[in-house]
């Protein structure tokens, strides 16, 4: 199962060519000199001829920031903050991918993970780092700061503020390499550029519907959101500016949206960015326009100003007329009309697999099938499922690679965690349908589906492609604040003393001697638990605790054994808390996260199948993990790895058959 990757400086990161940027950075000042990446070399091939076409090549030189500039000023990698207003697009068609990163402007503290803290003064070495997302896992990417100049002017992104400020170039640059070059960069998919800087999902608005706009804005900018949209197709299939300002089959970053009074009515605008850098709407509401200057609203001065830089205001309903789409990001889905935050009304499934062209059953996969339910009360557009696959599997001109398709189950072929067995598709069954949007990389569908479990199946059209599945489940109005039904107790200094722990033993022992599962159900329910009945130590679940750590084999527990357990439940109420998201709900995806931040249980390793299984078998039907199923889980995988690292001829780490653990995790 894949990861879930926020906060991203806790997910593993995954080094491109496998190229590490400390050690070649350590190597580059040791030597004195600057990095050259051998990698993405400063050849015409890591541009691409496509874009070279009638250019003077005799003339194109990689040349660094500091001998560009030649001492007239220094380089910075960033001046004064990062800004849209920093980017202006080269020659490239990548204004996909600079709309998207125009938007990511404005959520600085992502920004800053992806950009990290470098400078041109500090131990410089010729080299810099930049991170993308990619199937649930963020990838770094190390580039030299050689930067393509033909004629002596930047044949890509320009660098901005006198030409001293160059995050947005190298930034550009680790794109083109994560892509293969840079032509490959020239013309692309919003959606694709949204998931590789957010590695959210992609909610697409379909313009043609009357909607309130602006309220869509300021929940989506709200939540964090990255968003972008595009000008309508022309015939010719080209980029060209038009007589209106716009420019045909372009990228525009969406930066705010405000309703304000004009004349005796009020007036919805939006208000976008072009990453040209200039060239701008000429219609109703643009810079100097009459309608700014008959406007007496009190937030005109906020608002406006005539500034050729790109940016502009235009009415939402000129902005539906001329735009094809309006693509919004974001780590959960966003409910944009009901202004809701996004992670507390969804919830997330994460699989990371690889398909294989033929490995079906009756023209069905095998073994890529991917079971979940949808919970009561939420059945219209409750279900996303989004495909992310890798680039490197992909050619240039390359059709998505994989396809999906998805199957209520019914009641027979339950329980639901087992692989569904050939019979379920040998019956003839029509898949359901859902709308969808595919791009190079990304395939999503959007379902309006009933109560129950389906099962959703992938198939690879023509060669092996690893791939991350992602469902979305909305949740009913009651589940909104799933956390605010389970709250543990926050274990006080006093509890964690010999002391007050013998006291609470005695409390609730037989006789102050020995506890059976009904006491230490007692006890954990009310002194671990509290808030509102909701998920609680059932009995069998705490006979299970029992025997575990019952090393006398009486079937109840003594001070020594209790007090020994009473340390893995605080260290589990420790790790049930820190793997919380914002909403205070424990999702599933998260169980290697849990599994890794146990101190009892280092050394022990399992594969990511196995992990599916406890996921399915120890989670609800929406996807959360309840903290008395974390705790069984942690203590058996405690028990089994302690028994079978006696049967290991290698103590240090402990690898179990897929058979083994699940018969004694899943069973026991």
């Amino acid at each position: 199962m894949a990861h879930n990757q926020e906060p991203l400086d806790k997910t593993p990161v995954i080094k491109f060519n496998g190229q590490d940027f400390n050690s070649l950075w350590d190597r580059c000042l040791s030597r004195g000199l600057p990095f050259e990446d051998e990698t993405f070399p400063a050849e015409t091939s890591s541009i691409g001829l496509k874009l070279l076409q009638g250019k003077n090549l005799s003339s194109l030189r990689w040349m660094r920031p500091k001998d560009i500039l030649k001492g007239k000023s220094e380089p910075h990698f960033i001046l004064e903050g990062a800004s849209r207003f920093d980017i202006q697009q080269g020659k490239a068609g990548d204004c996909w991918f600079l709309a998207t990163l125009g938007s990511l402007t404005q959520n600085p503290q992502h920004l800053q993970k992806i950009l990290m803290d470098q400078s041109f003064s500090h131990q410089y070495a010729g080299i810099f780092r930049f991170r993308f997302w990619q199937c649930g896992q963020w990838v770094e990417v190390v580039v030299d700061d050689r930067l393509p100049v033909l004629d002596k002017e930047y044949l890509f992104v320009y660098p901005r503020n006198n030409n001293q400020e160059f995050w947005p170039c190298l930034l550009e640059k680790a794109y083109a390499k994560f892509h293969g070059s840079y032509a490959n960069l020239h013309y692309g998919f919003l959606p694709d550029a949204l998931v590789d800087l957010m590695g959210g999902v992609v909610t697409s608005i379909d313009l043609h519907f009357p909607s309130d706009l602006v309220t869509m804005v300021k929940t989506a900018a709200k939540a964090g959101s990255l968003m972008a949209c595009a000008t309508l197709a022309k015939p010719t299939g080209e980029a060209r500016r038009m007589e209106n300002g716009l420019v045909s089959q372009h990228a525009y970053t969406v930066t705010g949206a405000e309703r304000i009074q004009y004349g005796r009515s009020w007036e919805d605008l939006i208000r976008l960015w072009n990453p040209w850098g200039n060239t701008e709407w000429r219609g109703r509401w643009s810079d100097g326009s009459l309608e700014w200057q008959k406007t007496h609203d009190q937030q005109k001065r906020l608002l406006y100003e005539n500034k050729e830089d790109g940016e502009f205001w235009m009415s939402c309903q000129d902005f539906q007329d001329n735009f094809s789409c309006l693509f919004v990001c974001n780590q959960f889905p966003v409910s944009l009309n009901q202004g809701n935050m996004p992670h507390k009304i969804w919830s997330q499934m994460m699989f990371k697999n690889r398909a294989t062209p033929g490995n079906t059953t009756e023209g069905l996969p095998r073994d890529t099938q991917y079971i979940f339910s949808v919970p009561e009360g939420m059945e219209s557009n409750n279900v996303i499922i989004s495909v992310n696959v890798r680039l490197q599997n992909l050619k240039a001109k390359d059709k998505f690679p994989l396809s999906f398709k998805v199957f209520k189950v019914d009641p027979q072929f339950q329980p639901f965690w087992k692989r569904l067995p050939p019979t379920f598709f040998s019956q003839f069954r029509n898949a359901i349908e859902g709308i969808a949007f595919k791009t190079k990389s990304n395939l999503t569908k959007y379902f309006s589906l009933s109560t129950g479990t389906y099962v959703v199946v992938t198939s690879a059209h023509s060669e092996a492609v690893e791939f991350l599945l992602r469902i979305f489940l909305k949740m009913p109005d009651g589940d909104r604040n799933l956390g605010s039904n389970f709250n543990l107790t926050a274990p006080k200094a006093s509890l964690l003393e010999n002391g007050s722990q013998e006291s609470i033993f005695h409390r609730y022992a037989q006789q102050g001697l020995n506890m059976d599962a009904t006491q230490l159900q007692s006890l954990l329910n009310q002194e671990f638990l509290k808030g509102t009945p909701g998920d609680t130590f059932s009995l069998d679940e705490c006979r299970s605790i029992v025997a575990l750590m019952d090393l006398k084999v009486n079937g109840q527990l003594d001070q020594e054994e209790f007090a020994r357990l009473w340390g893995r439940l605080v260290h589990c109420q420790s790790v049930f808390q820190n793997t919380q998201d914002r909403s205070g709900v424990f999702l599933s995806l998260d169980l290697w996260k849990a599994i890794k931040g146990t101190d009892f249980l280092a050394g022990t390793s399992i594969s990511s199948e196995l992990l599916d299984l406890m996921t399915l078998r120890y989670s609800d039907n929406s996807g959360r993990v309840s903290f008395p199923s974390l705790v069984c889980l942690l203590l058996r995988l405690e028990a089994m790895a302690k028994t079978f690292r006696n049967l290991s001829r290698d103590a240090k780490r402990l690898y179990l058959t897929e058979m083994e653990w699940m018969n004694l995790v899943m069973y026991n």
